[in-house]
């Protein structure tokens, strides 16, 4: 009797219908990108300093430039030997006096000259910034003080996916891919547009944590939803593809964002475009094998219909019967406990949660400690997408040839060295520091792209997504202490946070070599299928699915 693999090759593995369903998946993919890292232009931080009454008028009668009004009248301060211009403190003295001179104006408040005795105040009446656009650090002041608030904001995205990874993950598994999906999406879409008119900085949270609630469990479930309709030739494809398109929403959000320098018309401009995913009700089926594996076997026979009439194909009339010679009356329902019950699904599972983790904190922290430096934010930001390309198209070419397992490790292997190599470089040699940090950034996306793959490819059809949204929530945990691994480390030494990201992905090499290789593999539909994938040339038995009872044909 044929399985879903089967009957796909003779309605069509990847032709016309799911290469559309496929597309507009894709759309969704990119659109997940603001959310994930929009805080690079939304929290974007520019240059800022105190203000002072009567500086303006001051400035005004001098008529100073903007560089020599800072250079007359801020406190300089000096770190490692460089000086810099003071961003939280200025000189609490009365810039109104009428006789201050305009060559040195601070000659009138000091002692022999000596402008180490002039007192200073915190900013109390706010801060001068130098930017044309706008912020949410501009806007609320998240500077000085305050800047923790900033932190706060990144956090709640990350907590958010945390713990929408898992329920929506559960809840996609109960009710189905599609459903959950436009929950997700309208959710998202509502809170979006809130946020970009939010009045306060408590509001702006508020939604956006909601935001987090909901984006990436969508993005992941729409990721499931594709791998689940396609055949196994093309699984790994639309997997890499998928994340692709992630990329291209790096650089589509790149432009909007030099486009649209103020955040509030930056949110309205990357949230509106989520309302048309809506139309994914009429776009999109349901997953067959979700359908197969809750015992819903006419509807799998319908949508196994639709797909074949898509694609301009007849389904054979013997593989129509989807009544399994075992009737078995409940339907799988996933549980948390799956996840380690057994010793090999265990296994998977442990080793998958610090995979993500690995690739969250080191996909991230690369992006942060490359802003450390200060430069163009819009062109370093498009560079390091542009990197991502070449990594998507090494793993199509070389995972169905190799295998999973040993590009993922080369990767994991590759970014450790890259960043411990970057950190141990002179900057007198900055070209190599440069080349090893693409290095470094290259494989650390080879990494996350994987995980995504074989992360779906270890768990059986009712356990498939909530095992990749519970493993995933590690990447939330990642992303919630990355912030805190470079910044804070890097003020004991600029380099140290490449250390520690070396460490962690050189571990996590070794370990993806402890999972079994799932290329050539059918998607596993029971428990004891998957317990068993590490075994070669395996025999499946007593396999519902499709309500049939089937065999594996083997590698």
């Amino acid at each position: 009797m044929p399985t879903l693999d089967d009957i796909l090759e003779h309605i069509g593995e990847f032709d016309l219908y799911q290469k559309r369903a496929f597309f507009v998946l894709c759309l969704l993919s990119a659109a997940f990108t603001p959310i994930y890292v929009g805080i690079v232009f939304l929290g974007f931080i520019p240059e800022h300093h105190c203000r002072s009454p009567g500086v303006a008028e001051l400035s005004s009668r001098c008529g100073w430039s903007l560089e020599e009004e800072w250079n007359y009248t801020l406190p300089k301060g000096e770190i490692h030997g460089d000086s810099f211009m003071s961003q939280c403190k200025r000189y609490d003295v009365d810039w109104n006096i009428t006789d201050l001179n305009c060559t040195n104006p601070l000659e009138a408040f000091t002692v022999y000259k000596n402008k180490s005795n002039i007192p200073l105040a915190a900013c109390q009446d706010g801060w001068f910034y130098d930017f044309s656009g706008s912020s949410i650090v501009s806007e609320f002041n998240l500077v000085c003080e305050d800047a923790w608030k900033l932190d706060l904001f990144q956090s709640c995205v990350n907590v958010g996916f945390f713990i929408g990874s898992i329920s929506i993950g559960y809840l996609a598994d109960r009710f189905g891919r599609k459903l959950c999906l436009l929950i997700t999406i309208l959710v998202n879409s509502v809170s979006g547009v809130l946020m970009a008119f939010a009045p306060n900085y408590t509001w702006m949270v508020i939604f956006r944590l909601v935001q987090g609630l909901v984006s990436k469990g969508g993005w992941l479930t729409g990721y499931i939803l594709i791998t689940e309709f396609v055949g196994l030739r093309y699984r790994k494809t639309v997997g890499i593809v998928y994340q692709v398109a992630f990329t291209v929403g790096l650089l589509v959000l790149v432009a909007i964002a030099y486009a649209v320098p103020h955040w509030r018309w930056l949110q309205l401009a990357v949230t509106l475009p989520n309302f048309f995913f809506l139309l994914y009700y009429w776009c999109l089926p349901e997953s067959p094998r979700w359908l197969i594996a809750q015992k819903e076997s006419d509807k799998a026979l319908k949508i196994i219909r639709r797909i074949a009439k898509g694609n301009k194909k007849k389904l054979p009339p013997s593989m129509e019967i989807l009544q399994s010679e075992e009737e078995v009356s409940e339907k799988l329902g996933p549980s948390f406990l799956d996840l380690v019950r057994t010793p090999q699904i265990r296994k998977h599972t442990l080793i998958l949660m610090y995979t993500w983790f690995t690739s969250s904190v080191l996909y991230q922290g690369l992006i942060m400690h490359m802003g450390i430096a200060g430069g163009n934010i819009y062109l370093d930001f498009f560079y390091s997408a542009l990197v991502e390309f070449p990594a998507a198209l090494i793993l199509i070419l070389t995972i169905e040839r190799i295998g999973r397992r040993y590009p993922w490790a080369v990767a994991n292997l590759t970014a450790g060295t890259a960043c411990l190599i970057t950190a141990l470089v002179p900057e007198d040699l900055y070209w190599l520091k440069i080349t090893a940090a693409c290095l470094g950034r290259m494989g650390i996306t080879m990494c996350y792209e994987m995980v995504c793959l074989v992360n779906a490819e270890l768990y059986p059809t009712f356990l498939r997504n909530l095992g990749v949204l519970v493993c995933s929530s590690m990447c939330d945990i990642g992303g919630i202490i990355t912030p805190f691994l470079v910044y804070r480390l890097a003020d004991i030494w600029h380099e140290l946070p490449l250390v520690v990201f070396a460490v962690i992905g050189l571990i996590d090499g070794g370990l993806v070599l402890l999972l079994p290789e799932t290329k050539g593999k059918t998607l596993p539909e029971t428990i004891e299928e998957a317990e068993n994938m590490h075994r070669q040339g395996k025999h499946k038995e007593k396999t519902i699915y499709l309500h049939v009872r089937s065999s594996d044909m083997k590698n």
